[in-house]
């Protein structure tokens, strides 16, 4: 069977792929970068790649018209830029009508639990593509997922920040909202499980896991499971725009996508009954043990996807490509160079640097210069990375973004996503004779961005010596 898989980068569709290889698919993957996915690394025959933005309609007949079933896994909620509402609603219009002139028979759509009235706009959103991907020409099926959680699952990332961070917590009256998490496990099974089921074919599924649990009863049976004792103080006085604050400056999420999820969690999700764990012999995974998955991967090293390899750089909107040569002209540049004692032992070091590895000289400024970005809105360091010993392009590199991995060609390059007057590049290169190339490109924007550049030359001086000597030696 062909199928669309769109969102290929994201979070679930990159859980998803490889179980639809394993049942003998065909698989056509929707990107809007295709630097950002690495097909190379599936059996070949097997899976293709169309670049495709939904919001743009002119791209979509680059989506072939033989397809089976497509699976629909795109959504803006962490956008910064214009109504996400607005964008859901634009790409979900332009892939339908893309799809009416395929020969789809089914779509599958991943949306959010709505049982209340009044819904947050990230549901209302949710709610609204369903609505507009409805069409008579092919069958729908939306499954509607609460809590997700799983290796670098965003609730669970968030929940782990709260947990491990917070000692004592003086929370918002959101904490005592119903939710009903589910395994990322168990969501790939379902997604995959209604895969030309006839029975699904114009039907809405609620889908979660056993229990039902307060935001503030997840927090406290994650840190049982880990080991830690916490207290949690829930106060009726704390606006939502303070409660956005607080999970932005203690987590690693956005301030935008904060925003959106303060207000989807005052929203309480409880599954309506079905019968669609019976029809597809899935037996639910608890919560308890949903973390204890999750953890069991991360251990291995094992994470598949993160949600924060999203792009989230207004600049990287446009595509990795355009940021793969470095400018040369109107630029400051740091170029050091250092002999390596041994080659791999130092590509080592540079495919696993940031995250809990750190940078190899002066962590402590390197957190500093991360609080600073977040006091002024940026993304922080907290992001951390999604593997300790992997990287690809797309990935989220604390304040970086990885804009070009070649290990083979023993090359490095990420671009600076911190909020700066002017755009930033930092490069790993090792030559043939060996030596190791430490590049930082700076591209300022106006005054202000030249004065940047001078105030912080001296902590250049002493962060990327102390960087190039540790990694080559």
């Amino acid at each position: 069977m062909k199928i669309l898989l769109t969102g290929a980068t994201g979070y679930i569709a990159k859980r998803l792929l490889p179980v639809l290889l394993e049942q003998g698919h065909e698989v056509v993957c929707c990107v809007r970068d295709t630097n950002r996915f690495d097909a190379s690394r599936f059996e070949k025959g097997r899976i293709s790649v169309a670049e495709v933005d939904f919001l743009r309609d002119d791209e979509l007949n680059r989506i072939p018209a033989d397809i089976d079933v497509a699976f629909y896994l795109i959504h803006s909620m962490s956008t910064k830029y214009g109504s996400f509402e607005e964008m859901e609603a634009i790409s979900a219009g332009n892939f339908k009508k893309r799809m009416e002139q395929t020969n789809v028979k089914q779509v599958v759509y991943l949306s959010g639990i709505v049982n209340e009235k009044e819904l947050s706009k990230h549901l209302s959103s949710r709610k609204n593509v369903e609505d507009i991907l409805a069409s008579r020409v092919y069958a729908l099926t939306t499954l509607r997922a609460g809590i997700i959680v799983g290796s670098g699952s965003a609730s669970f990332e968030i929940i782990r920040d709260l947990v491990e961070k917070l000692p004592v917590m003086i929370a918002p009256r959101w904490l005592a909202t119903k939710c009903q998490p589910i395994a990322i496990r168990n969501v790939v099974e379902f997604l995959s499980g209604v895969v030309m089921k006839k029975e699904t074919f114009n039907r809405s599924f609620d889908i979660g896991g056993p229990d039902v649990l307060t935001y503030r009863e997840m927090l406290l049976r994650f840190a049982h499971i880990r080991g830690l004792r916490r207290w949690i103080a829930i106060v009726p006085v704390m606006t939502p725009r303070l409660s956005c604050y607080w999970l932005y400056f203690v987590t690693s999420i956005s301030y935008s996508l904060a925003s959106q999820l303060v207000n989807s969690m005052k929203v309480e999700v409880v599954c309506k009954d079905n019968a669609l764990e019976k029809m597809l012999g899935i037996t639910p995974i608890g919560y308890d043990r949903s973390i204890e998955l999750a953890f069991d991967k991360i251990e291995q090293h094992r994470v598949l996807s993160s949600w924060k390899d999203a792009l989230t750089s207004q600049n990287l909107e446009i595509g990795l490509s355009h940021f793969v040569e470095v400018p040369v002209y109107g630029c400051y540049k740091d170029i050091r160079k250092r002999k390596v004692r041994d080659v791999g032992k130092s590509l080592e070091k540079i495919w696993s640097i940031g995250g809990e590895n750190g940078w190899y000289y002066a962590d402590l400024l390197w957190n500093i210069r991360g609080f600073m970005d977040k006091l002024v809105g940026g993304v922080g360091k907290g992001r951390g990375r999604t593997s300790q010993g992997e990287i690809a392009a797309g990935d989220a590199l604390d304040l970086w973004r990885v804009i070009f991995a070649d290990k083979k060609g023993k090359r490095l390059l990420l671009f600076a996503e911190m909020k700066l007057p002017g755009e930033a590049w930092l490069e790993f290169k090792i030559g043939e004779d060996q030596v190791l190339q430490q590049t930082a490109t700076f591209r300022p924007m106006g005054i202000w961005g030249r004065i940047y550049w001078f105030c912080m030359l001296p902590f250049h001086g002493l962060i990327f010596t102390g960087m190039i000597r540790n990694i080559a030696r």
